[in-house]
């Protein structure tokens, strides 16, 4: 049955399946005038072939762009010790939980870090790929935002310092599959700087079929002045331009005389390097900032082009087996 309601796309994909899985929710929250942001994610991993060694993990970032500093923290926890609803959102890893509107937890290492933060608001999903790709057996990695549009509330304690959150903008977000792309940049934007009821989501990947890789694959999705506007279709994707390297990255898509373009970039100290466990073997290294730059420009028959912006309120994020960023991993 395809998902068509939030409590659906809210709902856990995972059931034990032995050809592996890995499924996450995340949220992540960006201060309303400041450069500081946090990122927190509920996740499973399940090896292929070995759904008994099966672990959650609880992840957790906060970025202080105006020290320069971002702490990390992350836990494993054995799946016997998880629940995963498959309707709505009731997550439970550990002792760390995650419903509708609320979650608490903590991670320990290499930081302390712990959460207890409320939030409202949000919007309808933003789907980034048509709805059919849902159930399709392609891509493999499937990812939406479920509520765009958030208002957080409440207290992070990092390393015993206490950051209170109010009115933090951001996203609730869910994404799973039986392998992470290869290799991409994604973005995401919620509420810019000259346009604060805007979300944007999009991404280039490079996926690889046997021993052969496809061209980028360029996808584009953005709400802005009460419309929803999707460069999204298979077609699009490979006919659109996505060109990224470290720490840059930009777009350009049009269809039907309607485009968009835009850049992110951040520098290297806004990035932290994470380990992401990848379903069939090994893994690959996301490269994460949650407080990147961004810039678009929306183009229409008929009317002036727009120009939205955001100093440090993008969330950046580049996956790669690459080395040479020169990025230390964290975890």
């Amino acid at each position: 049955m395809m998902a068509n309601k939030l409590a659906d796309w809210q709902g856990a994909r995972y059931h034990g399946q032995p050809k592996g899985h890995y499924e996450s929710w995340f949220l992540r929250g960006n201060h309303p005038t400041r450069n500081q942001a946090f990122w927190i994610r509920y996740t499973i991993f399940s090896p292929r072939d070995r759904p008994q060694a099966a672990i959650g993990e609880l992840w957790a970032i906060y970025s202080n762009g105006e020290t320069q500093q971002i702490r990390v923290a992350k836990q494993e926890i054995p799946i016997a010790r998880c629940q995963f609803a498959n309707h709505g959102l009731n997550v439970r890893i550990g002792e760390a939980t995650l419903s509708a509107g609320e979650l608490r937890g903590e991670a320990s290492a290499p930081h302390r870090i712990r959460w207890q933060l409320s939030y409202r608001g949000g919007g309808a999903p933003m789907l980034l790929f048509p709805q059919y790709l849902y159930t399709a057996p392609l891509p493999k990695s499937k990812a939406l935002s479920t509520r765009p549009h958030v208002l957080f509330r409440g207290t992070l304690e990092v390393d015993g310092e206490v950051i209170e959150i109010t009115d933090w903008l951001g996203s609730e977000n869910h994404n799973w599959g039986s392998k992470h792309n290869d290799s991409y940049a994604w973005g995401q934007v919620v509420g810019f700087d000259n346009d604060p009821d805007a979300f944007l989501e999009c991404g280039t990947a490079k996926l690889k079929l046997g021993p052969l890789w496809t061209p980028p694959l360029t996808v584009v999705c953005l709400r802005t002045e009460g419309q929803d506007f999707r460069w999204n279709s298979l077609v699009q994707s490979v006919a659109a331009k996505g060109v990224w390297k470290f720490f840059d990255w930009t777009f350009d898509s049009e269809q039907h005389g309607l485009r968009v373009s835009g850049r992110f970039s951040a520098t290297r100290e806004d990035f932290v390097g994470l380990t992401y466990y990848n379903p069939p073997s090994g893994s690959h290294t996301c490269l994460n900032s949650k407080i990147a730059s961004c810039e678009i420009t929306l183009q229409r028959p008929g009317q002036p082009s727009r120009t939205l912006h955001t100093k440090y309120r993008a969330a950046f994020e580049i996956l790669t087996d690459e080395t040479n960023h020169g990025i230390p991993l964290a975890t």
